[in-house]
């Protein structure tokens, strides 16, 4: 596991600055990838893409201090079964890499 770029973190600012981390806006971008690959305007490789970059963002989040290759192939799995919308995810919570500030 690598350290985030500096490009990841100036984005984790911006969009934390913006203040789009709220439900609504992941909820809505989920729509939005599953609407682009149901009309073939985005490919499996753009929404891993995406998937990946939530990911990234999740790592680098206040909660987070060491991610183990487990834990990140758990938070992988979970936006999978996101997008997929086919499955309970469960709470946040229950992920083992999850730790209070």
């Amino acid at each position: 596991m690598g350290q985030p770029s500096d490009k990841q973190k100036q984005l984790h600012n911006d969009v934390t600055n913006v203040g789009l981390r709220a439900q609504a806006t992941a909820v809505g971008l989920i729509q939005l990838c599953i609407e682009l690959r149901k009309s073939n305007a985005l490919s499996e490789e753009g929404l891993g893409n995406v998937k990946k970059a939530i990911a990234d963002e999740l790592l680098i989040g206040p909660y987070r201090r060491y991610c183990s290759r487990e834990q990140r192939r758990e938070i992988e799995a979970r936006i999978d079964r996101i997008f997929a919308g086919e499955q309970k995810v469960g709470p946040a919570e229950e992920l083992s890499f999850v730790t209070e500030q």
